[in-house]
């Protein structure tokens, strides 16, 4: 188990150009839920940083070749933070970003949980917590047996880790020494009922993941120089699949919604926004003018 000190690994320009691109995902995220009349924005907006990261700066991804058969996958195991994975394949250019506003409308192209079937940049399709993972280790075992160096990343709610199938998993991915397998936990606190204390704790995640094998990394999950310190480490870990543990805050960078369990699944109204939507562009302009 490794805990991430402080510590500048990353040029300034590109943590700002990543900073950049995860308000501009919460930002997506508000819009579509708001559209949609319904969605997830607490555990979208709280993966934002780890979205970025993949998105803009660690995934070898081509929008323009979406099956591209060397690209690297992403499995979003905790398939209601759609709005936010949608957003950020968007900001790539796998879709245009209008798309965004007719989130789960009928017929359209981006519906209530991921679709690989439908909707590029998808690698698979998501929502029944505790299959996600369990695909991604489907899918970096037939790297391996197939000697292709592309990588796996998936990322699992900490409420998701109530499902029996996610130890399955783990164990699976330990036993098998999955190197190429990297799970992002999100460990906001909070799922639909309350928080975890108080539904079904999983605590200790960090040792639950360390018993089963794994390479276990402890991070603050909002902090680019953390996330590059961390999977840095997880690239370098040999035999062992890497789990690195995100403590994040639900509904991050929306004042209201921050750390509120009400905002697990309900969509803002037309007042609350406006509100939203203004604090992230004025995050966005300071940062800009940094």
């Amino acid at each position: 188990m490794f805990f991430i000190g402080k510590g500048n690994i990353m040029d300034k320009e590109l943590e700002k150009r990543l900073k950049t691109f995860a308000l501009k995902i919460r930002m997506g995220a508000i819009e579509g839920v708001y559209n949609a009349k319904a969605g997830h924005p607490g555990g979208s907006l709280s993966i934002a940083e780890v979205l970025a990261w993949l998105y803009e700066k660690e995934m070898h991804i081509d929008p323009q070749q979406p099956q591209m058969p060397n690209r690297d996958r992403l499995v979003l195991s905790k398939g209601h933070g759609a709005p936010a994975l949608y957003a950020a394949l968007a900001l790539k250019g796998f879709f245009p970003e209008e798309e965004i506003k007719s989130l789960r409308k009928l017929g359209a192209l981006l519906q209530g949980h991921p679709d690989m079937k439908h909707i590029p940049g998808v690698d698979m399709s998501t929502g029944s917590l505790g299959q996600g993972i369990s695909t991604a280790c489907g899918m970096a075992l037939a790297a391996k047996l197939n000697g292709d160096d592309w990588r796996v990343y998936t990322i699992l709610g900490d409420g998701e880790l109530e499902e029996g199938q996610v130890w399955e998993a783990a164990m699976f991915a330990g036993f098998r020494k999955l190197d190429n397998l990297t799970a992002f936990v999100d460990l906001n606190n909070l799922q639909i009922d309350g928080t975890l204390d108080e539904v079904v704790s999983p605590m200790p995640v960090d040792e639950k993941f360390k018993a089963f094998g794994w390479n276990v990394i402890c991070i603050d999950g909002h902090d680019f120089q953390q996330i590059e310190q961390a999977y840095t480490q997880a690239k370098a870990c040999k035999g062992r699949p890497t789990c690195i543990v995100a403590n994040t805050v639900k509904g991050r960078g929306v004042s209201f919604m921050e750390s509120a369990v009400g905002w697990h699944g309900v969509a803002p109204n037309t007042e609350q926004y406006t509100q939203a939507m203004n604090e992230l562009q004025a995050a966005l302009n300071r940062l800009e003018n940094e």
